[in-house]
């Protein structure tokens, strides 16, 4: 089934290289963090600059909203998370969190935790009730830990993307990890779960230049997904149609059908390379970080998830 897509574009700035962008969940901002080491909440509505911060003279890889306190938090290369009030400007917390550049954080949807990983290889869980102490340790990556996601079905589990060429799955309990997904040629920069009907899966990309898709309960690739002439940097399923959407070093935005996997669209905004996606769930927004600035576009498709044979 040919999916009729539109794509509009609802913001585009202009910036230095744009690491990591995150959208809130109430209010029309996105979170853009800058390998300057600035982060800037954006209004794609109004189109002004809400917040920015200068977090440090380093990279900040990831940058997120923690909405329900009023937080954002950063990593960054200078091996720090913090922690703002944006509507203050106050930091919260400061604290030196692992021995090497810090790839990416992640919220808990629900407890008050957040979960970071390394290029020191190592995951570790921090509880903000508990004055931001690391609860627990997540060992046996080889190589740097490039990205950490939470699996919405399963809040108890996560997944690390690592450039050991692995993908891991993990419990928040335990400091080793349940499985292995391994099937890319090279590194893993990026993951993201996805569900079709009740069934999980997960959705990586590589520097082998391609993104795959996997069966969790099996744990087999189903899919690998071809075209990117670069590194995959970021993927992402979109939450309210039925496409996976994954961006490259290439500098392309590439749309894929999530049922038939056929490649439906191919971007290009002439911002060199794509470094991140921003996606959220109830949102038909999708933002895009460039080398030189940030895009919102808006999709509208004629099929939603609810819509297309989910068993197909």
């Amino acid at each position: 089934m040919p999916l009729s897509l539109t794509i509009e574009k609802e913001f585009a700035q202009n910036s230095e290289r744009v690491k990591s962008v995150d959208q809130h969940p109430t209010e029309p901002w996105i979170l853009v963090s800058l390998y300057s080491g600035t982060v800037c909440i954006w209004n794609y509505q109004s189109q002004v600059m809400e917040k920015s911060f200068k977090v440090t003279e380093s990279p900040v890889r990831s940058a997120k909203f923690i909405a329900r306190k009023n937080w954002i938090v950063t990593a960054s290369d200078d091996k720090y998370i913090r922690v703002y009030n944006y509507d203050t400007v106050e930091k919260i917390k400061e604290y030196e969190a692992h021995t090497d550049f810090i790839r990416s954080v992640a919220v808990h949807p629900t407890l008050p935790c957040l979960l970071s990983c390394s290029d020191d290889k190592v995951i570790k869980l921090w509880d903000w009730e508990k004055d931001w102490s690391c609860i627990q340790i997540f060992k046996g990556h080889s190589h740097y830990v490039m990205q950490v996601a939470f699996n919405p079905k399963d809040t108890n589990t996560f997944a690390s993307a690592s450039l050991d060429g692995a993908i891991k799955i993990w419990n928040i309990g335990s400091p080793t990890a349940e499985f292995a997904l391994d099937g890319h040629s090279k590194g893993v920069n990026c993951i993201d779960y996805f569900s079709r009907g009740d069934k999980p899966y997960l959705l990586s990309g590589s520097d082998d230049f391609t993104a795959k898709v996997w069966d969790i309960e099996t744990k087999s690739c189903v899919q690998t997904l071809e075209g990117h002439e670069h590194n995959v940097t970021a993927v992402c399923v979109h939450a309210e149609l039925p496409i996976i959407i994954t961006v490259s070093e290439d500098g392309n935005i590439h749309i894929w059908n999530a049922t038939s996997f056929r490649l439906e669209n191919k971007l290009n905004y002439g911002l060199e390379r794509v470094w991140a996606i921003g996606q959220l769930k109830g949102s038909n927004k999708v933002a895009f970080g460039f080398d030189k600035g940030t895009i919102v576009v808006k999709m509208n498709g004629s099929h939603t998830w609810d819509s297309v044979d989910l068993q197909a």
